[in-house]
């Protein structure tokens, strides 16, 4: 598994460390009860400390057993315990090399994620001092300069201290958080835009689209009942007098157990720009039905929604289009429903990608979700609930959607092998680097490749799932414990920059269905991208995945 692979920077550090030190735990334990002493009198040495229980390895030995392939004799009393395999395997690591330079290390490093990283791996240290993360820092940089790229031993011969101690339990604990899907996406992320430059964060732009609009808007509610298919859709349309059938209507879908205030923020910044932006819940994967269906124990969602969501878009836009035509009422003449555009979130922008024509292909999905699904992400967990349907294709499009953005979109299983080809508008999909719901590389990037041009892919290095709602729907994420499958999220306050760029770029994408789009043509850009990026959160954009990045996509789906 680790032999050879040149997958994600430091989560191959930490694995390596973990696997290290696993193989020598079992050691250990018997030398320390016979008596053994295996200690190493080298100046540099590698501690390994599991319990009560300590081993000191120096790194002059660990050269050597990289160099010649066999242990030293001062290592044999405690190599002999352990087995061909755990030799074989602390060999392996001893000599996989990875080629990232100085450069990416340290870019990845400076970015809000790398150093949330170097804090968590800081905790498996055994320091006097509060320096481990900067210590980590100054090793993977410096041991990333080796010729040969960074390794085991370049890091330690780069350590700044005469030891590292491990505390072996904290490194597993640690370990156990990552996974090999998160840091190819982080890689990725890295690939698919060139460094930083002087003459990029010197550019400059007319206006800022970030910024809200004159145009004083107002909510108006609606309950909207579909007779036929028995539903009842609450929407919220934000609209002003502004607003006219010269610009496009925007309707959102929200995620999964969620509500239509998940992009309240993104609606008022659209609205007081002159648009009508149209909220609807979708009664059957919204927060009231999950929240009933957790009561009452039943089921959280029936396999209908994925062809029911598509279709309340669908009915909705026929409510509007008839209060378009009704007099005297506040929206008529204002709702232009046959120049719609369609913004998604999560399920939700599975959701939009439906509408705008990709086709739901279930052949592959109904084979997959047979098999033990105790390894999939939640995204797709949820995708599986579709293998029920009848049918192993359906086209749910609406010719009324002009244009489309899929925030964290599920798509992975969903649409198959070609579905998201059948796209036929202009496409935006958006991936957060730390996304552990939906992860980015399956469910966004993958996707990506099949969707016909025009197409933009907007990466966030360090953005979570979370990071796009509105501030008022994530409150309950503070305090919630950092695990494989939830928690670090960062929302709130701290997503600010990633919420500013999402208005940026999603009024940009709406004025292309208008006589401005020339004006906000450069806002849907790599350069624009760039110059939003903040130290914290890097953006990237592309329309096309160059090769160096698409190499990462191709060594994720061989996997």
């Amino acid at each position: 598994m680790f032999m050879g692979s040149t997958r994600g920077s430091l989560q191959n550090i930490t694995d390596w460390f973990c696997m290290l030190g696993k193989a020598l735990a079992g050691g250990i334990a018997i030398a320390q009860i016979l008596g053994t002493n295996t200690s190493a009198t080298a100046a540099d040495t590698v501690v390994v400390r599991f319990g009560l229980f300590a081993e000191s390895i120096s790194v002059a030995d660990l050269q050597t057993a990289a160099d010649t392939g066999k242990f030293p004799r001062d290592l044999q009393s405690f190599t002999n315990s352990l087995s061909e395999q755990d030799r074989r395997l602390i060999l392996g690591a001893l000599r996989t090399k990875l080629p990232l330079n100085v450069v990416t290390i340290s870019r990845l490093l400076n970015t809000q994620i790398g150093t949330t990283i170097l804090q968590d791996l800081a905790t498996a240290l055994v320091r006097k001092d509060q320096a481990g993360a900067q210590a980590l820092r100054a090793g993977f940089v410096l041991g990333s300069t080796a010729p040969q790229g960074l390794s085991i031993l370049s890091f330690l011969k780069a350590y700044p201290s005469n030891r590292l101690e491990i505390n072996l339990r904290q490194a597993f604990t640690v370990a156990s958080n990552l996974n090999s899907g998160f840091w190819l996406t982080q890689q990725f992320m890295l690939a698919i835009a060139p460094q930083f430059n002087a003459t990029t964060s010197q550019l400059s732009f007319p206006f800022d689209p970030s910024l809200s609009g004159d145009a004083q808007f107002q909510v108006l509610g609606l309950q909207l009942n579909d007779q036929k298919r028995k539903r009842k859709i609450p929407v919220d349309v934000y609209w002003s007098n502004a607003a006219t059938a010269e610009k496009p209507v925007i309707v959102f879908s929200h995620g999964f157990a969620s509500t239509r205030t998940d992009m309240r923020y993104l609606a008022e910044h659209l609205a007081s720009h002159g648009y009508i932006v149209v909220a609807l819940e979708h009664p059957g994967s919204n927060a009231t039905h999950t929240d009933l269906a957790i009561k009452n124990n039943t089921r959280l969602v029936e396999p209908q929604e994925f062809l029911d969501r598509p279709k309340d878009i669908s009915f909705v836009l026929d409510e509007l289009e008839k209060l378009n035509q009704k007099a005297n009422h506040p929206l008529q003449g204002k709702v232009a429903t046959n120049n719609a555009m369609v913004i998604g979130y999560s399920f939700g922008g599975g959701t939009a990608l439906a509408i705008a024509g990709a086709e739901l292909q279930l052949e592959n999905l109904k084979q997959r979700c047979k098999k033990n699904v105790t390894g999939f992400s939640f995204g797709e967990t949820l995708q599986c609930v579709a293998q029920e349907l009848p049918a192993n294709r359906y086209q749910l499009g609406d010719k009324r959607i002009k244009r489309a953005i899929a925030l964290s979109p599920t798509t992975s299983l969903m649409f198959g092998k070609n579905g998201l080809s059948k796209l036929q508008v202009p496409t935006l999909i958006w991936a957060a680097s730390a996304d552990k719901t939906v992860p980015a590389l399956p469910e966004q990037i993958v996707g990506f490749t099949q969707i016909p041009s025009p197409k933009w892919l907007v990466g966030i290095l360090g953005a979570t799932h979370l990071s796009v709602k509105d501030p008022s729907t994530t409150m309950d994420q503070q305090g919630k414990p950092n695990t494989v499958l939830f928690g670090g999220e960062v929302v709130g306050e701290q997503a600010v920059d990633i919420r500013k760029y999402l208005k940026a770029i999603a009024l940009s994408h709406a004025a292309q269905l208008t006589l401005d789009a020339d004006k906000y043509a450069d806002f849907l850009t790599p350069d624009y991208a760039q110059f939003a990026s903040t130290q914290a959160f890097p953006i990237r954009l592309v329309t096309k995945i160059p090769p160096q990045a698409m190499f990462v996509v191709k060594e994720f789906m061989r996997q």
